[in-house]
């Protein structure tokens, strides 16, 4: 087959033609991202563009959407606090992130089968579905009154939206981007840090001023819009496969690289979105002014804007695996030595923007990698697989740190070592990968 890298025309080939590849030559081919493997059909006649309007107004259209879905995730930890002091306040903590968890679980668990559809169908069709979804589950939440409706507006019809936005808008820009993949995505996943930043000042402000509801609605409002700019901004730059293929593929669970990333991911996923949940409250209970620990979440928010733009950049040069392995261990690493000494307004705002900083590396890396590593043709599906997977220990590690926390009388210690150990645990699985890719410490991969 020829080797994309170097080849200047595309001769037509039948999509999701049957791979080839040995074990070993798809872990061989994965170093550099030199990779000889049978492409999808593209719409211009060339491989991977990386460049072009078409291929930045996507990203621009990714941007927007990761703004208004992944953002709104990232800012539940608001939700938290006020639900605890408002329409929950008879709720233990636990139950009350129940609503976060089930939002994160269904995000994550729906990418299975959002990816396999951009993989048949492309991002348009989809992003029009989730926004709807993601508005009426917003609107929904705005006039909700009992847990069991935050459940299911917040907790599931806002979480199915996420998903429906989310996944075919970063999978269309890894199909104009090979070289400066990482980069494009990372400025794309950017949005959600920017969401997190922006939402929970302006739920802040808005709370109070305007009360809960229409707070909830006017965020509905924007979601709308931009949302409708992001569906028309993002395309794909695949065309559309000419018959289908298997909803489900068993042979990449014998690809060594990707079923230890997704054991990494599964380990890491438990731990790594316990400090979003519960960075507020920990600040509260340390003393600080709520309409100040509104701000904490907002500042780890900040911190992932620069790890979702820098580390991805280094990647395309240095090796998308060389950093997404240090950038995992260093976010364990700084929950375990830097969050239980964090006891004051100024360090509890460091730990918040270094933690959000690499946590948001690993959220930006995750899928270059995977994409790195997986055919063109099954690119969708293998993310979305990714993201199904860990959906289990997303949905399990807020109500756990909750449960601990109640068990301990409000400490906070069991809480940091559960999310600390298994983010640590998890990178370890990516250098496992990294090492089957690559077992020279210079190998670019």
């Amino acid at each position: 087959m020829a080797d994309l890298e170097k080849s200047n025309t595309l001769e037509p080939v039948a999509p999701y033609r049957e791979r080839k590849d040995s074990f070993a030559t798809l872990s061989a081919t994965a170093v550099d991202d030199q990779r000889s493997i049978q492409p999808s059909v593209l719409t211009n006649g060339s491989i991977f563009p990386d460049g072009g309007a078409r291929a930045w107004l996507t990203v621009l259209g990714a941007f927007l959407a990761l703004f208004c879905s992944f953002g709104q995730l990232n800012s539940f930890g608001t939700f938290q606090t006020w639900y605890a002091e408002h329409q929950l306040h008879t709720l233990a903590p636990s139950t009350i992130s129940w609503i976060g968890s089930l939002q994160l679980w269904v995000f994550f668990f729906s990418g299975g089968f959002v990816g396999r559809l951009f993989d048949a169908y492309g991002p348009r069709p989809i992003m029009i579905v989730g926004t709807l979804l993601l508005v009426l589950g917003t609107m929904m939440t705005s006039i909700s009154t009992e847990y069991y409706q935050y459940i299911l507006a917040q907790g599931i019809l806002v979480g199915v939206g996420i998903g429906t936005v989310f996944y075919p808008s970063l999978a269309a820009i890894s199909t104009y981007f090979q070289k400066y993949r990482s980069t494009a995505l990372g400025i794309a996943i950017a949005g959600s840090g920017v969401g997190g930043v922006t939402w929970p000042i302006m739920y802040q402000h808005l709370f109070i001023r305007l009360g809960f509801a229409w707070t909830v609605r006017i965020t509905g409002f924007v979601t709308l819009g931009l949302c409708i700019f992001a569906i028309w901004a993002v395309s794909s730059n695949f065309a559309a496969p000419t018959h289908s293929a298997p909803w489900l593929d068993m042979k990449m669970f014998r690809d060594m690289p990707f079923v230890l990333v997704v054991i990494g991911s599964i380990f890491i996923c438990l731990g790594l979105f316990i400090p979003f949940f519960y960075i507020v409250d920990y600040s509260t209970a340390h003393g600080i002014a709520p309409q100040t620990a509104f701000y904490v979440l907002s500042v780890m928010n900040a911190g992932g804007i620069a790890g979702r733009l820098l580390p991805p950049f280094l990647s395309d040069g240095l090796g998308r695996f060389n950093i997404l392995v240090p950038s995992a261990l260093l976010s364990g690493l700084t929950i375990l030595v830097f969050w239980p000494f964090a006891r004051d307004l100024p360090a509890i705002m460091l730990f918040a923007a270094v933690y959000g900083f690499f946590s948001g590396a690993f959220n930006a890396l995750i899928i270059p990698c995977i994409v790195q590593i997986s055919d063109m043709s099954q690119m969708g599906t293998r993310v979305g697989v990714l993201y199904s997977i860990i959906s289990i220990p997303a949905l399990c590690g807020g109500p756990a740190a909750g449960a601990i926390l109640h068990a301990d009388g409000g400490s906070y210690l069991g809480m940091i070592l559960l999310a600390g150990s298994a983010v640590v645990a998890g990178s370890l699985f990516l250098l496992w990968a990294r090492c089957t890719l690559g077992r020279r410490l210079s190998d670019r991969v």
